[in-house]
């Protein structure tokens, strides 16, 4: 069940209730393709700083560790050690991103292993069954992510095969959820809309899966290519045509700016590499815009990442010490960066919420974007 606790225009709070837990919304995601944060980040790290959804990618956890020895293992909860919500990726995006490795038909995608080159099958039936056996909270319907300038022609085909499968992952995932060897008979599925940068076609779909009465609802295909600005005018022709009683989440988003004006356009889930990527390479977020801490004016700057930050980096160490670590490249410089920029996320989504609940969201995300854009170095 899904509940708006608030509005501010488009904007929501609210609160999304499974069964691994309840779900404060605006969210972040934070992103674990394979079961494990980039930048050696433990699940008790993800408790620590405030984490309220792990996301995971079916097709990678399909190729490896493979999901059957996951369901053997009483699922990824159990796996990994993590007791609140799972959101696991369909495959679809790898529909996308390993275009040179498979082929699209009616039935489903064929690929080559990234891998081994080993030849794997993949349709909306496949990534239910896979995603049923990771057991996950949520599961995303299995759709293709077409690139953002593809011919229109293609994209209204590509959509509609899109439209296919979601109403045979739907029945799917139904009739899994009833067998009596399900570790997780109470999995959620969200439909995923597309369309490219095409108004009328994304508008008319959003449309179409609005009627299955889906648990939740995703915006997908943006941010692979597209400006910043194409993205949010999608978001204000689509989200409206989308069910405002269910959540609605933008796949692969973003900065911080992006989700500010997502949160405005009423979108409610969010997840996106950024922060573990950028982490990994050096680049911090703040309050007052990013950090490079490769930069040589850190090398004797004792100050903490963020003043006044409470990430388990920023209590403890330097700016010095962990630009040391990194020209070393010693993993625990990764780890720290990786931790502050995850914080920083799941810090601001909670800001987010609070801002809501107090009909000052306007004025937050203004002083935000404001602050941002005033570096303090």
């Amino acid at each position: 069940m899904y509940r708006i606790i608030k509005q501010e225009g488009r904007a929501k709070r609210g609160e999304l209730y499974t069964v691994h837990g309840v779900i404060q919304t605006p969210v972040f995601m934070n992103v674990g393709t394979v079961a494990a944060i980039k930048g050696a980040v433990s699940t008790e790290d993800l408790e620590q700083i405030g984490t309220q959804v792990e996301l995971s990618n079916t097709y990678h956890l399909h190729v490896r560790p493979g999901d059957h020895i996951v369901r053997q293992l009483g699922g990824l909860h159990s796996f990994m050690s993590w007791n609140k919500p799972i959101l696991t990726d369909s495959g679809g995006f790898q529909v996308f991103s390993l275009a040179g490795l498979r082929k699209i038909k009616e039935e489903g995608v064929y690929f080559h292993s990234h891998i081994d080159g080993r030849r794997i099958f993949m349709g909306p039936e496949e990534s239910m069954r896979i995603q049923s056996n990771l057991a996950s909270t949520i599961a995303m319907a299995f759709d293709e992510c077409a690139p953002s300038k593809a011919d229109r022609a293609y994209v209204q085909a590509s959509v509609e095969r899109t439209t296919r499968w979601l109403g045979r992952c739907q029945a799917e995932m139904k009739r899994l959820n009833l067998l009596e060897d399900t570790i997780n008979p109470n999995q959620l599925l969200f439909g995923i809309n597309q369309g490219a940068v095409y108004d009328d076609i994304r508008i008319e779909h959003a449309k179409r899966i609005a009627e299955l009465e889906l648990d939740g609802y995703a915006v997908g295909g943006l941010a692979v290519g597209e400006t910043h600005e194409e993205m949010y005018h999608i978001l204000e022709q689509v989200v409206p045509y989308l069910p405002v009683e269910k959540p609605t989440y933008l796949m692969g988003v973003g900065t911080p700016a992006n989700i500010l004006e997502a949160v405005e356009r009423g979108v409610d889930f969010f997840d996106c590499v950024y922060p573990t990527r950028n982490g990994r390479h050096g680049h911090l977020y703040t309050n007052h815009g990013k950090i490079n801490l490769f930069n040589a004016k850190y090398e004797l700057d004792d100050r903490p990442i963020e003043e006044g930050c409470g990430c388990p980096a920023c209590r403890r160490y330097s700016r010095a010490y962990i630009r040391h670590l990194l020209k070393a490249k010693e993993m625990l410089g990764m780890r720290l960066c990786v931790l502050h920029n995850l914080y920083f996320y799941n810090t601001m989504t909670e800001e987010i919420r609070t801002a809501l609940e107090e009909g000052r969201f306007a004025s937050y995300k203004r002083q935000k974007l404001d602050n941002m854009s005033k570096p303090l170095d």
